[in-house]
Parts: C-alpha cells; sequence; structure tokens
C-alpha cells in the first residue's frame, strides 16, 4: 500500500502521484471482456494483463504491483523488459491516476448474454455479488446444488431436498430427506393403532399409558392368589368375575378351610410342646430333690467323692434338659408370634403415618423448589443487566469523540487461526465519533482476508453506524478517511491508506439498521509484510490499527 513516510518498508513505494481511490478493486487474474478494446497504456508491460495497482518506473513504464515486486525478487538489478533501462526502486511510484482510468473502465459481466449490465472495473465484484445470473451454491446445510442467484429463493422454499417442513403432527421442522424418519420413528405426536387391536387410535407418546387402561389387554385374573389362572381382556373382565363367581367362592373356601387346619396342626404341635416342656420342668425339680438328699447322705469326706460324681452326672443331665427347655420355650414363642397378627397391624399402622409424613414433606418439597426457582429467575435476571451495565460503561470509558480511533488487537495468532478455520471471520472495533453529538462510526477487520484479499491479506473497512443524533447531521457522510497500521518501532513507518467516502454509495448513506455495508481496503496489507520479522507491525502478539476522519468543513451540531 501507499506511504507518505520517505522510509517506506519492504515491497511498498515512497510517492504516488494522487490521493487514494478508496474502496475499489478487482480480481487481478480473472479474464475480463472489456466493452471497448483495452489500449496499450492500461496494461502491464510484465504480464500484458489490465494494471491492478499500476506503478511507474522512472523510464515512464507502467506494472502491475505484484509484477514490479517480482522483477526485483528475480534479478538483483531489475531491468525494465520494454527498454531494458535499470530499474531504480526509489523512482518507482504508485500510479493513482492510472489506477482510477482503469478501475472506472467498463467490462460486460461475466454471465453476459444472460446479464447484459456492463459494470466499472471496480465494481466488477460487487455486481458479481448481486448479480441474479451469477451461480451460487445453496445456503441449505447438506445441499450442494449449484443455483442462479435469481432462482434461489424458488429453490429454497421448493426444490430442496434439505429445505425444512413443518410435520404434520407434531409441528417441528425437520429437513426434507428426513421427515419419512422422523414421522416414522421419532414424532411423538405421531398416530398410531394400539398393539392390542383395540381399533383406537392413540398419540405415540400416550401409547404405555393407553396400555394400561386398554380393554383389549390381556390381565390376570383378581382371585389369582385363591388359584383362578384365567387370562382375560380387561373388557370382559367384569364378565369373567360374575360367570366365574361360584369357582371364585368355592376357591377362596378351599383356601380358608387349608390356613384354619394349618393353625390347627400349629395348636396342637404348640399344646405337645408345652407338655413336654412341663415334664422337662418336673424333672428337673426331681433332679434338685435328689441333689439335696445326696449332700445330706454323704457328709463326711469318704463319700464326697462318689457324691461329687453323683452330683457332676446330674449337673450335666441339668444343663442338657434346661437346654431342651429354653430350645422348646424359644419354639412356642416363635409358633405363637406366627399366629398373633396385632404386631402386624401395628406395624402396616406406622408404615402407613410414615407414608402421610413423607408425602407432607413433598408437598413442601415442591412449595421450596418453585420458591427457589423463582429466586434464581430474579438473580439472573439481575446478573445479566449488571453485565450490561459493565459492558456500557466500558465502551463508555473507551469512546473517543474527536474522530480518532486507536484500535489495539491483542492475540493475533489466534485470532487469525479462527478467521483461517472459518469460525470468526471478522472482529469490531469499539465504536467513536466525531464529535459528542457526531457521526458514530467503528472499524472491521478480517485477518484471513476479504474479497480479493482473502487467504493473502488483511482486509481493514470503515463502517458508518446508527447513532442517538443522526436526524441532526448532514447525509450522505462526505468526509475523507484515513486507515493505518502502526509502526511500533517508533520510526513511524505506518502503512496508510486514504479515500473520501463516495455520497452515492449505499455505505455512507443514514444507516436504517445498526449499521452499514463496510467500505474500505480489502487488499489493506500482505500478510507477508505484517509478519515479516523484519518489520515491527507485531509485538508481543499485537498490532495497532488507527482509523482517523477529516473533520475539516464538518459542521458541529
Amino acid at each position: 500500500m501507499a506511504c507518505d513516510d520517505p522510509a517506506a518498508p519492504s515491497g511498498t513505494f515512497s510517492r504516488q502521484n494522487s490521493s487514494s481511490t478508496g474502496s475499489l478493486d478487482f480480481e487481478p487474474d480473472a479474464d475480463y471482456k472489456f466493452v471497448e478494446r483495452l489500449e496499450e497504456r492500461y496494461k502491464c508491460a510484465y504480464c500484458h494483463l489490465v494494471l491492478h495497482n499500476p506503478h511507474q518506473t522512472g523510464c515512464g513504464h507502467r506494472f502491475c504491483q505484484h509484477c514490479i515486486l517480482a522483477l526485483r525478487e528475480l534479478n538483483a538489478v531489475p531491468t525494465c523488459p520494454v527498454d531494458k533501462e535499470i530499474i531504480r526502486m526509489h523512482e518507482v511510484f504508485k500510479d493513482n491516476c492510472c489506477k482510477r482510468e482503469v478501475l472506472n473502465l467498463h467490462v460486460f459481466c461475466k454471465n453476459f448474454p444472460d446479464c447484459n449490465s456492463k459494470v466499472i472495473l471496480g465494481r466488477y465484484q460487487e455486481h458479481l455479488q448481486q448479480c441474479l445470473f451469477e451461480s451460487m451454491q445453496c445456503t441449505n446445510d447438506g445441499c450442494r446444488d449449484q443455483i442462479l442467484r435469481k432462482d434461489l429463493k424458488e429453490h429454497l422454499n421448493h426444490h430442496c431436498k434439505f429445505r425444512e417442513e413443518r410435520c404434520q403432527y407434531c409441528n417441528s421442522y425437520v429437513v426434507l430427506i428426513n421427515i419419512k424418519n422422523h414421522e416414522k420413528y421419532d414424532c411423538p405426536d405421531l398416530p398410531v393403532p394400539c398393539l392390542q387391536n383395540c381399533s383406537q387410535i392413540i398419540l405415540k407418546k400416550e401409547i404405555e399409558k393407553h396400555h394400561a387402561v386398554c380393554p383389549e389387554a390381556e390381565v390376570d385374573c383378581p382371585y389369582k392368589q385363591y388359584g383362578c389362572h384365567v387370562k382375560v381382556k380387561r373388557g370382559k373382565l367384569a364378565e369373567h368375575e360374575n360367570s366365574a363367581l361360584r369357582e371364585h367362592m368355592l376357591q377362596i373356601l378351599d383356601k380358608n378351610s387349608r390356613l384354619e387346619e394349618q393353625i390347627s396342626d400349629l395348636y396342637k404341635s404348640l399344646e405337645c410342646k408345652e407338655i413336654k416342656i412341663q415334664q422337662l420342668a418336673d424333672a428337673i425339680k426331681k433332679c434338685e430333690k435328689e441333689f439335696r438328699q445326696y449332700t445330706q447322705l454323704f457328709g463326711n469326706n469318704s463319700s464326697l467323692m462318689v457324691s461329687t460324681q453323683a452330683l457332676a452326672s446330674h449337673l450335666d443331665k441339668s444343663a442338657r434338659l434346661e437346654s431342651q427347655v429354653k430350645q422348646l420355650i424359644q419354639m412356642a414363642n416363635q409358633q405363637q408370634s406366627k399366629l398373633d397378627l396385632r404386631p402386624l397391624f401395628d406395624t402396616i399402622e406406622n408404615v402407613k403415618q410414615k407414608i402421610a409424613l413423607m408425602e407432607t414433606y413433598d408437598q413442601r418439597l415442591v412449595v421450596l423448589e418453585d420458591q427457589s426457582s423463582k429466586h434464581d429467575l430474579q438473580i439472573n435476571i439481575h446478573k445479566a443487566q449488571l453485565n450490561k451495565n459493565e459492558e456500557r460503561f466500558k465502551l463508555l470509558e473507551g469512546t473517543c469523540y474527536n474522530g480518532k480511533l486507536i484500535w489495539k488487537i491483542t492475540d493475533y495468532k489466534l485470532k487469525k487461526k479462527e478467521a483461517v478455520e472459518g469460525r470468526v471471520l471478522s472482529i469490531a472495533s469499539q465504536p467513536f465519533y466525531t464529535s459528542r453529538c457526531g457521526y458514530r462510526l467503528c472499524a472491521r477487520a478480517y485477518l484471513n482476508g476479504d474479497g480479493s484479499g482473502k487467504g493473502t491479506h488483511i482486509s481493514l473497512y470503515f463502517v458508518v453506524m446508527r447513532g442517538e443524533f443522526d436526524s441532526l447531521l448532514l447525509w450522505p457522510f462526505k468526509q475523507k478517511v484515513t486507515l493505518m497500521l502502526l509502526d511500533q518501532s517508533g520510526k513511524k513507518n505506518h502503512i496508510v491508506e486514504v479515500f473520501r467516502a463516495d455520497p452515492n454509495s449505499s455505505s455512507f448513506k443514514r444507516p436504517d439498521g445498526e449499521m452499514n455495508i463496510a467500505s474500505g481496503c480489502p487488499r489493506f496489507v500482505p500478510h507477508t509484510v505484517l509478519e515479516n520479522t523484519k518489520n515491527t507491525y507485531i509485538r508481543d502478539d499485537t498490532l495497532f490499527l488507527k482509523v482517523v476522519v477529516d473533520l475539516t468543513d464538518l459542521e458541529e451540531v
């Protein structure tokens, strides 16, 4: 790009013969069909194509910017291919006058004869972005069809297989090629017949709830526990109960009879055990009586050993009898507890009380959860408002009102990587103003380039935004704008591009929306120049961009 400082960096030239031509540009290697035959003075002396960013040498011949750089890289002492004169780089200057003439040459649209538009070369790319006969890919995800722009709306609405259609059952939007599978397998509101052949049509999401009441579903007889193993459809269950009432009563009586017999057997067994316990208790008393008699009879030492042996024998017998008595008492208690239902009823009553208490706790918990959700919602609203206020305060603190913007871009490598990967194509600066009540403006940068500079340059644009005082300002915006990449070495080897706002462009009219279409330089600075380690445009992964609006002749409100 052109630079006003004589100590220009590598790849730029120190002089230029007029002001810049603004945001007009074109693709250098495209095949253009000119309305009138292209004159030789508009052709590059090296590549013989239409001049792109023309530069003039000291010998008076014109070259594309990239061609003059290529000549310098191919030869240590570059020479003009026309007159073989040595090209002295300090004599080379950017020929903006020729550039303006080239950019205003008229060319046919590449879609001629379908499109009969004739546009100036500098607006050629802008025309293609609006040309109704330009081929473009369908915007629906997954569709790779190439469609003329004029047919795109029809394609999107009626022909694209990847367009979204509303499901006729659940009203959700589904991609057309998937809608049959959605209706067959996924749609919760799809009407389906009952699996039990009850002739009812039910929503798919309610099929399980229906099966719980379906009259055609087979269920067990309620008297299954009494011996009836019949399975019958729910709708005929009452009929079965009425027809089999006698059999059910007989089954209940039979089971009750068996239970009474079991209870009677248990009582008999208990009586037998109580008799045995009494017999054992009598035997123990008898043993204790014999022990006392032995103690009286064998009082002397000679008979002590015999009495001791007899005593040990009786003690062993007594211990065995006592153990048997304890076992019988334990068995009797177990049998009695089986027959006594009062503990069971008490347990059931306690469980009921606990369940009622838990239900009360559940109701209170639901109320508390509802209150907690309301409080969380209020807290989130307040947090969002606080964040919004903090962002607004930061913007107000950093806002300039003198028509100048210094934009610091940090983490350059990360942000460029995001742009290359297509995640964040562009970044925007904070707004700035020409005065307290002046135009509201900002800058937009494409770190991986945009349009003709995509993949090779940084693209820098100037944007007019909607402001609070637009109704008091003069429109369209007509001021001169200077875009700069600042040199961080202190030598002020800045890269500068200057243009004056075109009053006929929609970019500078009073904004209808939040902001106008950006206007500026798609090829502002090459990546090779910006990232060259010999230059000092990037330090600590940070670069600085400057935008200056000429406030001359600008009336304040």
